[in-house]
């Protein structure tokens, strides 16, 4: 037998060995064909001296000759490739099928000393008896596949390391104001001893508004949390009508109506999911602080061509026409603001959080009155499918959610 030979057993499975070896060559691979009567190679692809460095003659002759010196000084390619095949065909013929098919990984040394991550898919053929006739397989170089896969981790580690530079960036852009607002206030509260009850309740609600934010950059944006989460994969998928749905729940929490519309919102979003519900929930923090008490807040979602938007409707005074586009800018407090507890960071670190995303916040005035703030987040590789049915409507359970009862939203279409 020589390097270029290919022997035909001229049992049944010597023909699909043959096919099985046109179809690996011509998909790229190495096939190689092994006698399980022998224990020696019938079949080698020329290719795996490329990848090897050895040709059929050095295989076939460091099998054939069986030393255990020889193996040492010189290792075959197939010592690796055909390893357990005696032990595999004991297992058949005491009735044992789960091993007719065999997939490994493992490195495999070159001629040169190197070592190449390779993949090797293995089955045995029966002849017309139903005995093992020969053993073939196919070996992958998976070099490539580990170098992108290493190339996926750097991006990763970069990714996730400049997502912790840009928390921790906002982490300390909102700590420090609200540390010194926070001073302020406990010395106002602490000297106030003859101010009025209105006054003192003043002092109270911004002190309450300081805790809040506060217990919001430790929720999400602290070294701690930072931590927690830096030795494991964040979840980057999340259904976005459970977003909302829990948005509505905030707002049935504070006592005030809110009307749910999920239209045709897919079942999965790719993003930082606490991202997405921290600007969600600032933006329904907003609703609640600006509208009525007896109107309710409007959530909804729908598709919007590669994107999705998600919008917040309040029904307050809604925003001067003239600061719309300085609504969002660190620190600005709206001319309507008047007394409100508020520092003008919530809506910046939504818009930030958003912009992060690749996505967009703004809102816009509907008639007759009130706000409308919308998230548009386009729709990236893996997001699931839209698995509501054509044609629900507002009374349609698995559609809409009303959580509270209230006028339906307007669309602001």
């Amino acid at each position: 037998m020589t390097a270029s030979s290919s022997s035909s057993s001229g049992s049944s499975s010597g023909g699909s060995a043959d096919q099985f070896r046109s179809i690996a060559e011509i998909g790229g691979d190495v096939a190689w064909i092994v006698d399980c009567a022998t224990i020696l190679p019938r079949y080698i692809s020329p290719s795996i001296e490329q990848l090897l460095g050895y040709g059929f003659d050095d295989v076939y002759k460091h099998m054939n000759e069986g030393a255990a010196a020889t193996l040492l000084a010189q290792p075959a390619p197939l010592a690796l490739l055909c390893a357990g095949l005696p032990a595999r065909l004991v297992r058949f013929a005491n009735g044992d099928l789960s091993r007719l098919r065999v997939v490994r990984r493992f490195e495999q040394p070159r001629r040169d000393n190197r070592r190449v991550p390779i993949e090797v898919v293995s089955c045995l053929l029966l002849d017309a008896a139903g005995q093992p006739d020969v053993l073939v397989g196919i070996v992958r170089d998976l070099s490539v596949q580990r170098q992108d896969a290493a190339r996926q981790r750097e991006a990763d580690d970069a990714r996730d390391a400049a997502q912790r530079r840009f928390a921790g960036m906002l982490n300390h852009e909102f700590r420090t104001p609200l540390s010194t607002i926070d001073g302020a206030v406990q010395r106002l509260e602490s000297t106030a001893v003859d101010a009025d009850g209105p006054t003192r309740a003043r002092y109270r609600r911004i002190a309450n508004a300081v805790e809040q934010l506060i217990g919001m950059l430790d929720a999400y944006l602290s070294p701690e949390r930072l931590e927690q989460t830096g030795g494991k994969r964040p979840a980057e998928h999340i259904d976005p009508r459970q977003l909302l749905i829990d948005a509505g729940a905030q707002v049935s929490a504070a006592g005030r109506g809110v009307t749910v519309e999920l239209g045709d919102l897919p079942a999965s979003l790719r993003c930082a999911p606490e991202g997405v519900r921290l600007a969600l929930k600032v933006l329904v923090d907003n609703a609640l602080q600006y509208g009525p008490l007896d109107a309710p807040i409007a959530l909804s979602g729908r598709r919007a061509g590669g994107a999705i938007e998600l919008l917040v409707r309040g029904f307050g005074v809604g925003v001067p026409a003239a600061e719309t586009a300085q609504i969002f800018a660190k620190s600005w407090r709206g001319s309507n603001a008047g007394a409100r507890p508020g520092s003008g960071l919530g809506l910046y670190m939504a818009r930030s959080v958003i912009d992060v995303h690749g996505g967009i916040l703004d809102v816009r005035n509907v008639a007759p009155s009130g706000a409308q703030f919308r998230i548009w987040l386009p729709l990236r590789e893996g997001a699931g499918k839209n698995v509501a049915s054509d044609g629900h409507t507002s009374n349609n359970s698995s559609n809409n959610h009303r959580l509270a009862s209230g006028a339906s939203p307007a669309r602001g279409e």
